[in-house]
């Protein structure tokens, strides 16, 4: 089945790996919080040529180091082997409300970054987290690693797509 496909719709919450067993199961890579979250959600998109495509999840359990998952339709190896590589998305609807001032990464990625001085330093490209805090990739002139922290990061506005950091361009 395939779903409309706007690009802000989707979030991407993971990646297909590889194959688990003979029945169909999948092999995935979770890029949510706590990894095994990415089973809190039963509508998947999987991303093939472009075009994404709906799932339901059946059942899905940490295996080893790893997760697995079983998605209807996908009934022997040989269908789920068409999704290595495929990305694993929600809607973006399907996410809970966060508090007032807190964000999802997605929402993040993309927005302007400026510091106090007005001096912009590019995009936010990715985030990572480094058990102390989350980290903003910023690519422009030159790539900038900015911590997220309330010290750093002095307001962010989604309607104008921008970031207000204290940050010294010199860093």
């Amino acid at each position: 089945m395939t779903a409309p496909s706007t690009a802000d719709e989707w979030v991407v919450l993971g990646r297909v790996a590889g194959l688990y067993g003979v029945q169909g199961w999948i092999k995935l890579v979770s890029y949510t919080r706590r990894r095994e979250d990415i089973f809190n959600y039963p509508r998947w998109r999987l991303k093939r040529a472009g075009e994404w495509h709906a799932f339901t999840l059946l059942e899905g359990r940490a295996q080893g180091k790893g997760l697995a998952a079983h998605l209807e339709g996908l009934n022997d190896r040989d269908q789920a082997s068409q999704w290595i590589g495929a990305d694993i998305a929600i809607s973006k609807a399907e996410l809970p409300a966060l508090a007032p001032g807190t964000y999802y990464w997605s929402q993040l990625e993309g927005l302007k970054v400026v510091n106090m001085d007005g001096i912009e330093f590019g995009r936010v490209d990715h985030l990572f987290d480094t058990g102390a805090n989350d980290v903003l990739v910023v690519t422009g002139d030159r790539e900038r690693l900015i911590p997220y922290t309330r010290d750093t990061v002095r307001a962010v506005d989604l309607a104008a797509g921008v970031i207000r950091v204290d940050w010294d361009a010199d860093f």
